[in-house]
C-alpha cells in the first residue's frame, strides 16, 4: 500500500513525540524543512497539516509557527482502529449537540470569527478533499469554543476516528457537490445560531445536521 504524505508526517510526528523530541505545546519544523523532512511536494505537506488541524493534533498561528496540542498524542492513541462508522456517528449525536449549546453561551468573539472563518472557507471549497477539511476545522472550532478541556479532549478522540480509511471510503462514496451544498447551508444554521447566542437553537440545528449526516451515510443510528 503505497504510503501517503498524511501518513509520513503522522509517523514523523510519533517518532518525534516517543523519543521526547516533541510535546505537548512544542513547535514543529517549518514547512519547508517538512518538505525536505518528508520528500513531499510543499502544497502536499500543506494539506496533511489542515487535515492534523481539523483533528486538533496540531494549532497554527500565523507568524508563530505550528505547534503540537496538549491532546495530540492521548488522541491519536484513544482511536481504536476498527471503529465503525455507526459508532462514530453515534458518539457524534452525544457529544456535539451539546457541546454547540455550550459554545452558543461561552464562545469569545474571537471563537467565533474563527467559526465563520471556517465556515466561509468550506462554503468556497470546490473538491472533496478541501471540503471535508474545513469541515473539520468547523466542528473542531465549535467544541474549542464550548472553552472545556475534558469535553474538547473527548471530541478530538471522537475526531481521530474520522481519519479510519473506511469512514473516508464511505464519505467519499456518499459525497456529491448538492450534498456539500446541503451540508453548507446547514452549517450556516449552526453557525448563526452560535453568532445569536442561541443555545436551544445552536443545539437543534447541530443535532439536525448530524442526523442528516447519519441518514446519508448509513441510514438513521
Amino acid at each position: 500500500m503505497k504510503t501517503t504524505v498524511e501518513q509520513s508526517l503522522r509517523a514523523y510526528l510519533d517518532d518525534k513525540t516517543a523519543n521526547g523530541e516533541l510535546g505537548p505545546g512544542s513547535r514543529l519544523p517549518t514547512e519547508r524543512a517538512l518538505v525536505a523532512q518528508l520528500d513531499a511536494p510543499r502544497s502536499a505537506v500543506r494539506r496533511a497539516l489542515d487535515t492534523l488541524e481539523g483533528e486538533g493534533v496540531v494549532t497554527r498561528h500565523v507568524g508563530r509557527g505550528t505547534f503540537l496540542t496538549e491532546s495530540a498524542r492521548a488522541g491519536a492513541e484513544a482511536a481504536p482502529p476498527d471503529t465503525s462508522p455507526v459508532e462514530i456517528m453515534q458518539v457524534r449525536l452525544v457529544i456535539e449537540p451539546p457541546v454547540a449549546m455550550l459554545a452558543a453561551r461561552l464562545a469569545t468573539q474571537a471563537d467565533l470569527d474563527r467559526i465563520v472563518e471556517c465556515l466561509q472557507a468550506g462554503g468556497a471549497s470546490s473538491t472533496f478533499e478541501d471540503f471535508e477539511a474545513w469541515d473539520a476545522k468547523l466542528h473542531r472550532a465549535i467544541a474549542h469554543a464550548a472553552h472545556n478541556g475534558l469535553l474538547l479532549s473527548m471530541f478530538d478522540v471522537m475526531n481521530t476516528a474520522r481519519t479510519l480509511p473506511v469512514w473516508g471510503t464511505l464519505k467519499r462514496r456518499t459525497s456529491t457537490p448538492e450534498r456539500r451544498g446541503c451540508y453548507h447551508q446547514e452549517h450556516e444554521a449552526i453557525v448563526g445560531a452560535l453568532v445569536d447566542r442561541d443555545p436551544e437553537k445552536a443545539e437543534r440545528t447541530m443535532r439536525v445536521h448530524l442526523e442528516h449526516v447519519a441518514d446519508n451515510l448509513l441510514g438513521r443510528v
